[in-house]
């Protein structure tokens, strides 16, 4: 449930930074910067879809789906690469808790559903 709660928040995130992205929200706007995909409206739709994508992960996960599982730790890597890309960019610091975020979402999801080893 914690990681499902995660992956909705990522979501949400990602939904609103490609809907700035894709508005040239003042957010985004700087002198200087350089894309790894061609511009900042093209960043923008990646980051929506992706936003999407981890949204219906989340939801899936809060039935106990296992399309929500597969997705979401699929969804989350791209998360965090894509935070990973976003490192040099105006706010480092908060691209590396997002990638924390996704690191934690995987870390829940692949250990979700593991039986509990007794001693």
């Amino acid at each position: 449930m914690f990681a499902a709660i995660l992956l909705v928040i990522a979501g949400v995130l990602n939904f609103i930074y490609g809907i700035g992205a894709i508005s040239d929200a003042h957010f985004y706007t700087s002198t200087g910067t350089h894309y790894v995909f061609s511009s900042l409206h093209t960043w923008g739709w990646i980051t929506l879809f992706l936003g999407l994508i981890q949204l219906t992960a989340g939801f899936s996960l809060f039935s106990g789906g296992t399309y929500g599982r597969v997705i979401g730790i699929a969804a989350a890597t791209l998360g965090a690469i894509g935070a990973l890309l976003s490192i040099g960019g105006a706010y480092p610091f908060w691209a590396v808790g997002i990638f924390a975020l996704c690191i934690i979402i995987i870390h829940g999801l692949v250990v979700l559903g593991e039986p509990e080893q007794r001693a």
